[in-house]
């Protein structure tokens, strides 16, 4: 993917040199369905491992950044920054009325409008205080020891799927009720995603292979393939948000046409 750094950090709270923890005893995160992140919170940290590998285009993603040292990972957060910040342009000329969301860089652990949460939450919108939460140590600490191939596309794929929920947010979009609704939720953040794909290659920045990273990324992260890496064994009545194939089919739809009317029931 191509991309620019950019001194503009509008919208971003970075909150790495705190130290990470929590302010204060905190309340243990429980995320709305209708803002969680790309995986059941049992299994979230396989997300990050999986999204997270090795690979890459255009940007070098520092596989060896030591963890604990901000500048070993200034590649990383300022790729993260412009996607965050396309993305947001990008739906706010499409949102009547949008209110722009801020993204949060945070090590260890972060306090949130949704209660305190640790890095094994894994990447996660918090729509009580519309903020898109991330700790880029992901990155380094747990690159290939999961399938995915990774690269930076499939990073990109991570933060616009984020934003897909604050989207949602934006839409006034019921919050799901059972299992059911969430995968529907989650596959709607997930053609989102593949809205923004479109975006990015009618502007001319998508590379060769770009596509491909996100697709494996979505496949990496369906329901019945954690389940079977975590346990052995799939229960579909426990899906929170859908399987490898349905994700997938959910970011085609949305790359297809690039009309986020596409994803109305994804």
């Amino acid at each position: 993917m191509r991309w620019r750094r950019s001194s503009d950090n509008s919208d971003v709270i970075d909150q790495r040199s705190s130290g990470g923890g929590f302010g204060g005893a905190g309340i243990p995160i429980t995320l709305p369905r209708a803002g969680g992140g790309l995986g059941v919170v049992g299994v979230l940290v396989f997300l990050a491992i999986q999204l997270l590998g090795g690979g890459g285009s255009s940007v070098a993603l520092a596989p060896q950044t030591v963890p604990g040292a901000p500048q070993a990972e200034d590649g990383l957060r300022d790729f993260s920054v412009y996607v965050f910040h396309d993305t947001q342009d990008f739906w706010a000329s499409k949102v009547q009325n949008y209110q722009h969301a801020k993204l949060v860089l945070y090590r260890g652990g972060v306090d949130t409008g949704c209660g305190s949460a640790s890095s094994a939450v894994g990447p996660f919108y918090c729509p009580a205080d519309q903020r898109v939460y991330l700790d880029l140590s992901f990155y380094s600490d747990m690159t290939g020891q999961l399938g995915a191939k990774g690269g930076d596309f499939a990073w990109a794929y991570v933060i616009a799927h984020e934003m897909g929920h604050h989207v949602q947010q934006q839409l006034g979009l019921a919050r799901p009720r059972n299992n059911a609704e969430s995968v529907q939720v989650e596959l709607q953040a997930d053609c989102y995603a593949g809205v923004w794909a479109h975006h990015v290659d009618s502007s001319g920045d998508l590379e060769q292979g770009d596509v491909a990273e996100a697709l494996d990324a979505a496949t990496s992260v369906g329901d019945d393939r954690l389940q079977k890496r975590a346990s052995g064994s799939i229960n579909p009545d426990s899906f929170t948000h859908g399987t490898s194939a349905q994700r997938v089919a959910a970011f085609q739809r949305g790359d297809a046409n690039g009309d986020p009317q596409d994803c109305q029931g994804a």
